[in-house]
């Protein structure tokens, strides 16, 4: 007979991945604008590529449901296993990236993990979390470039946790790398027209 414990880490996997698959970007486009938002701009079915061709209102929905994906797949480990599970709290967490960016629902092709990727810090380490907006709405503010911003904060997160007292829990600090790193890949086409000088501003067409 299976016990609570072994049906806990089979199903936390599971929800996690489900969870940060919910295709928020996908079906605001479908059901404000009639669109399929992966045939548009960037492709991705974030916030700010919703943003460029259905709206605002569109566009503050996706970024709360991705924010929300990432922190629920958190909480649900802390209350399977555990405030001081780690392991499977970034484990969770990072599931629930891989569901935003490779969603089962959209064949794999999903966002760019900077919305869920918050979610999943405010879970875990809500301090880094907000720093890491802080950083986010601080270069945004300066150069009203989303891709900018979001790499400049993807960069700080090792650092962030670090200061913050986590580095020495060597799953959180993995974590900050790991995810610096989807980030930071996530965005290579961006990063190319940055260099070129062509990325489009918040206010721009893509």
């Amino acid at each position: 007979m299976i016990n609570q414990a072994d049906l806990n880490q089979f199903l936390l996997p599971l929800v996690a991945y489900l969870l940060g698959s919910i295709p928020s970007g996908y079906l605001a486009g479908l059901w404000f604008a009639g669109i399929d938002i992966r045939q548009l701009g960037s492709g991705s079915t974030g916030a700010t590529n919703v943003l460029r061709h259905v709206g605002k209102p569109a566009a503050l929905l996706v970024f709360l449901v991705d924010v929300l994906k990432g922190t629920a797949a958190v909480l649900v480990a802390k209350q399977l296993f555990g405030a001081n599970a780690h392991g499977w709290l970034v484990a969770a967490g990072l599931l629930a990236l891989a569901g935003h960016i490779w969603p089962i629902w959209l064949g794999g092709k999903g966002g760019k993990a900077v919305a869920t990727g918050l979610g999943m810090l405010l879970g875990l380490i809500p301090v880094v979390g907000f720093a890491c907006l802080g950083i986010f709405l601080t270069v945004l503010s300066f150069s009203k470039i989303v891709s900018l911003s979001s790499v400049a904060a993807a960069l700080a997160l090792p650092l962030l946790i670090w200061a913050a007292g986590y580095g020495q829990i060597p799953t959180y600090l993995g974590l900050g790398f790991l995810t610096a790193a989807l980030v930071i890949w996530r965005h290579r086409s961006n990063i190319k027209r940055l260099l070129a000088g062509t990325e489009p501003a918040i206010d721009k067409q893509n």
